[in-house]
C-alpha cells in the first residue's frame, strides 16, 4: 500500500474553513444596515448606545476570563455580537449606566459563568434584555421618536388605535427600540446570512409561518376582520416588533438552539406559538425576547426528542446461521466474549439468545432515557424551588422598608390632592367588604376600594375623606387611584398611585395632570367617558390611543364618588 494516499487523523474527518471569528464577523457586517437605520432613525443617542455596549461586553469578557483565569477569546467577535444585539434591543434614550449593567449580566452571569462561549443556556443578549425589563420597566418601554414620547406601533395597534402606514414600518420611520424598526434593514442583513451559508432557513422560516397563522386566524376568528383587513393585521405583525431581529438574527444562535434538522423544526414552530400567545393574551405587545429564551430552556429536550439514531441501530440483522454459514442450524457455536454468548449453543439457539439480547439492550436503553429526562425534569424542578425561595428570603427582608416606602408616598399625595386638611387618620371601623357591595355602580367597575381615610381639619372635624381604590381593568395591569372627596361630594383631587400602562398612552393617566383635572371640582354623580372633547361636566375626554385606560380609571373613580355620596351625603 502506498502510505502517501492514507491520511490518519483523529475525528471529526469532514472539516469546514469557517471559524468562530469569520462567522461572528459576518452576523455584525449583517446588522450593520439594522445599526445604520437606527442611528438615522434616533441620532446620536442610539450610536453612542451601540459603541458602549459592544464595548463594554468585550471588556467584560476580557475581565472576566482573566479572573476566572481562562485564555482570553475577544478576538473571536462573540461579545462584540452580543453587544451590538442587546444595544439594538434596548431604546435610544435608556440611560448608559443601565445598559453597561446589560452588558454585565449578559456576558458574566449568562455566558461567562456556565463555561463561556458554546455553555450558555440561553442567548446573552436577549437573557440581559429581559433582565432589564424587570429591573427598570418604566425606562426600558418609553420610546422617543421625534423628540416626542410616544408608543411603539405594536401598542397602538394592541390599545386599538390607528396603526401607522405598512410602508412607513417596513422602513422603519416609527418608534422602537434601536434595531427593530426597520423591517426592511433585517431582511437585507438576513439575505445576507443565508447567502454566505451562516444561518439555514428552516428555524426562521417556521418561525414565522406558525406565527402568521395563528394572528391570521385571530383576526378573523375574534376580530371578526375581512380577509383583506386580517392581511393587513398580519403585516404589521410581522413588521412590528422585534420578530425579525428575533427570528433571523437570535433564534438561529448556533449554541441555543437544536443541532438536528427536526428539532429546529419544532424550535421554529414553539417560537411562533409563543410568540403569538404573549403577544396577543400578555400584558405586552411584544412577546419575541421571551419567547426566544423560554424556548432556548426547551433545546435540551428537543434534542433528545429528535437525537437521530446512531449508525446500525435498528438493523434487522440475518439469522445467525446464515452469517456464519452454518448449514442445518445443528453445529455448536464457540462463545463470544464480545456480548457474553455462553458456549456450546446450536444455531437456533444462538439466534434465540442474540434475540433476548437485543431485546434486553433495547428496555435498557429506553430505561436510561427515561432516567434522563427524569433527572432533567427533577432538576429543573429543584432549580425553581431554590429560586422561589431564595426570591421568598428576599422579599421578606424588603418587604417592611417597602411598605414604609409606600405608606411615606400614599401621605405625600394625601397632602396634594387634599391640602386643606391637616392630618390623615385611616378609618379602620368600615368594614371594607360592606364599602364595596355598597358602592356598586351602574357601570358595574372591576375595582375595590382598599382603604378609606378621614381628612382631618385643625380643629379635629372631619373635612372629607379619601378613597383608595384599585380597577382591574388596566391594560396593563392595576390601576391604584386615591380619591379626595369633600363633604359636599366634589372631587378635590385624585392621585395615581400604582400604574402600569402603556408609556406614552395609558401613562398619561399619571403623566398628564390635564387629564385628572377633568374629575375635579365638579358636583356629578357619574362620569362617562368620550372620544371627543367634552362637551358637559359628567364627560370626560379619554386620552388618546388609551381609552382602555381610561375607561378603567372613570369607572374605579365613579365607584369611589358613589360609595362617598351613599354614606356622607353630597351629589344628588
Amino acid at each position: 500500500m502506498n502510505k502517501d494516499l492514507v491520511n490518519i487523523s483523529a475525528s471529526p474527518h469532514i472539516r469546514d474553513k469557517s471559524s468562530t471569528t469569520a462567522i461572528m464577523g459576518d452576523v455584525i457586517i449583517a446588522l450593520i444596515p439594522a445599526a445604520i437605520m437606527g442611528i438615522i432613525n434616533f441620532g446620536f443617542d442610539a450610536y453612542l448606545l451601540i459603541m458602549v455596549c459592544m464595548v463594554s461586553c468585550v471588556a467584560f469578557e476580557a475581565l472576566s476570563e482573566y479572573w476566572f483565569k481562562k485564555k482570553l477569546t475577544v478576538k473571536d467577535l462573540s461579545a462584540a455580537v452580543t453587544g451590538l444585539l442587546l444595544a439594538l434591543n434596548l431604546p435610544p434614550t435608556l440611560p448608559i449606566w443601565m445598559a453597561i449593567l446589560g452588558c454585565a449580566f449578559a456576558i458574566i452571569v449568562v455566558k461567562q459563568l456556565f463555561g463561556g462561549l458554546g455553555q450558555n443556556f440561553m442567548n446573552p443578549a436577549l437573557a440581559a434584555r429581559c433582565f432589564l425589563v424587570m429591573s427598570f420597566a418604566g425606562r426600558m418601554t418609553s420610546f422617543v421618536y421625534d423628540g416626542v414620547t410616544t408608543a411603539t406601533p405594536l401598542t397602538i395597534l394592541k390599545n386599538g388605535g390607528k396603526a401607522p402606514s405598512i410602508l412607513s414600518m417596513f422602513l422603519g420611520n416609527e418608534a422602537g427600540t434601536i434595531g427593530e424598526t426597520s423591517a426592511a434593514a433585517l431582511l437585507i442583513g438576513a439575505l445576507y446570512l443565508l447567502i454566505k451559508k451562516v444561518i439555514s432557513l428552516r428555524i426562521p422560516f417556521y418561525y414565522i409561518f406558525t406565527f402568521s397563522i395563528c394572528i391570521f386566524l385571530y383576526a378573523i376568528m375574534s376580530k371578526h376582520m375581512e380577509l383583506s383587513d386580517a392581511g393587513l393585521y398580519l403585516t404589521r405583525h410581522l413588521f412590528g416588533g422585534g420578530l425579525m431581529l428575533g427570528a433571523f438574527f437570535m433564534a438561529t444562535d448556533y449554541v441555543t438552539s437544536p443541532i438536528t434538522a427536526s428539532g429546529k423544526v419544532i424550535f421554529g414552530i414553539i417560537l411562533g406559538l409563543l410568540t403569538f400567545v404573549l403577544r396577543i393574551y400578555g400584558g405586552s405587545a411584544e412577546g419575541v425576547s421571551y419567547a426566544i429564551i423560554i424556548s432556548n430552556l426547551l433545546v435540551p429536550l428537543i434534542e433528545m426528542v429528535t437525537k437521530p439514531k446512531s449508525f446500525g441501530e435498528g438493523y434487522d440483522e440475518k439469522p445467525l446461521s446464515e452469517n456464519l454459514g452454518f448449514i442445518g442450524g445443528r453445529e455448536n457455536i464457540p462463545g463470544n466474549e464480545n456480548i457474553g454468548m455462553p458456549e456450546g449453543l446450536t444455531a437456533e439457539e444462538a439466534e434465540e439468545w442474540i434475540r433476548n439480547k437485543k431485546l434486553q439492550d433495547k428496555a435498557e436503553r429506553s430505561e436510561k432515557k427515561k432516567n434522563s429526562l427524569a433527572y432533567i425534569i427533577i432538576s429543573i424542578c429543584i432549580i425553581g424551588l431554590f429560586a422561589g425561595l431564595l426570591l421568598g428570603a428576599v422579599y421578606d427582608l424588603t418587604k417592611k422598608p417597602i411598605a414604609e416606602t409606600a405608606d411615606k408616598n400614599k401621605q405625600e399625595s394625601f397632602t396634594k390632592i387634599f391640602p386643606e386638611a391637616d392630618s390623615y387618620v385611616e378609618n379602620k371601623e368600615i368594614n371594607i367588604s360592606d364599602a364595596n357591595d355598597k358602592a356598586e355602580d351602574i357601570y358595574a367597575a372591576k375595582a375595590d376600594i382598599d382603604e378609606i381615610w378621614d381628612a382631618k381639619s385643625s380643629d379635629g372635624n372631619t373635612a372629607g375623606h379619601i378613597i383608595i381604590i384599585t380597577s382591574h381593568e388596566g391594560y396593563g395591569g392595576d390601576i391604584q387611584m386615591a380619591v379626595a372627596v369633600g363633604n359636599d361630594g366634589v372631587i378635590t383631587g385624585i392621585s395615581v398611585l400604582k400604574i402600569s400602562e402603556t408609556a406614552g398612552l395609558g401613562m398619561e393617566a399619571k403623566d398628564d395632570p390635564s387629564f385628572l383635572k377633568q374629575y375635579i371640582g365638579k358636583n356629578v354623580k357619574n362620569y362617562v367617558v368620550t372620544k371627543n372633547p367634552a362637551g358637559s361636566d359628567e364627560e370626560i375626554t379619554a386620552i388618546s390611543g388609551a381609552t382602555i385606560t381610561s375607561n378603567a380609571v372613570t369607572k374605579a373613580v365613579n365607584k369611589a364618588l358613589n360609595y362617598a355620596n351613599e354614606t356622607w351625603g353630597g351629589a344628588k
